[in-house]
């Protein structure tokens, strides 16, 4: 009876989200070619800008209508929003298993490309936006939630190191979606990596960023969508399953090791427990 009453009285958040829903698929698949490829803005990038005009949060006068803590409250939802899509990987992953299977070793490898974060971001983390420890946790990996586990293990969240996971992990949920969709249908229009490549890529990143990435690719490539969803889907399963060895035994020691390097100074490089209980 109570989740009843719960369901009844965030009403406004249900009929927001039907609305858009509504509208955003009557916008439909809309391209923009930009010489080197297309850029295809799919019903959930529409949806995604009218949500974010629509939250209270970067529009204050909405909270009349959506009340922050409702809208706090929606954020576990997006989880099971996504469980229709993560239930057809079972239905498209057994028919393409000998494709996943020939697949193999590119599947495994390409999580050693989680490395790039400490090669690209960390660098301008450190001497470009000079920040502190935050650069641990967030140039350590593309902070899903297995990295903010680890960081919370081993430093808390309260620490400057959760502060950089979470910041990471915030940005990237807010536009990660977006920024995977968009890159991959220029990269898929332009022909630059195969299909399988980008689909397997699609699976770095979390569900939404996955259902956004692969929805690009199979609207640029009808003829492979179930090629598409079977390799993103088992690139995701195993990004979930490897990525948190390779972020705690190689990535982590990797910048920690590079941060002492470069700020011996920092009053911070102790050992990590002493760091947890402090900031505990």
């Amino acid at each position: 009876m109570d989740t009843v009453k719960t369901l009844a009285r965030a009403w406004p958040i249900h009929l927001v989200v039907l609305v858009v829903g509504i509208v955003s698929q009557l916008i439909g698949v809309r391209s923009i070619p930009i010489g080197i490829g297309t850029i295809l803005l799919l019903p959930l990038l529409f949806a995604f800008v009218f949500t974010l005009l629509l939250n209270p949060h970067v529009v204050p006068p909405m909270g009349r209508l959506i009340r922050p803590r409702l809208a706090a409250a929606a954020s576990p939802l997006i989880v099971v929003a996504i469980m229709p899509f993560i239930a057809k990987f079972g239905t498209t992953i057994g028919p393409s298993i000998e494709e996943i299977i020939r697949s193999g070793p590119a599947l495994l490898l390409q999580e050693l490309g989680n490395l790039g974060t400490i090669a690209l971001a960390f660098p301008v983390a450190i001497w470009v936006f000079r920040m502190g420890r935050e650069s641990i946790g967030a140039a350590h990996s593309i902070a899903r939630e297995p990295n903010i586990a680890i960081i919370a293990d081993r430093y808390g969240l309260r620490s400057a190191e959760g502060t950089g996971v979470m910041g990471v992990y915030v940005m990237g949920t807010l536009f990660g979606t977006f920024v995977f969709a968009i890159v991959a249908s220029v990269l898929a229009t332009a022909e630059v990596f195969s299909i399988e490549a980008l689909a397997m890529a699609c699976g770095v990143g979390s569900g939404s960023m996955m259902a956004a990435c692969s929805g690009a690719l199979a609207e640029a490539v009808p003829g492979s969508t179930d090629s598409i969803v079977a390799l993103a889907g088992a690139s995701n399963l195993l990004t979930y399953a490897t990525g948190m060895y390779v972020s705690l035994f190689v990535a982590l020691p990797l910048v920690e090791w590079m941060y002492r390097k470069i700020r011996p100074d920092d009053p911070g490089n102790r050992r990590p427990a002493e760091t947890q209980e402090a900031t505990s």
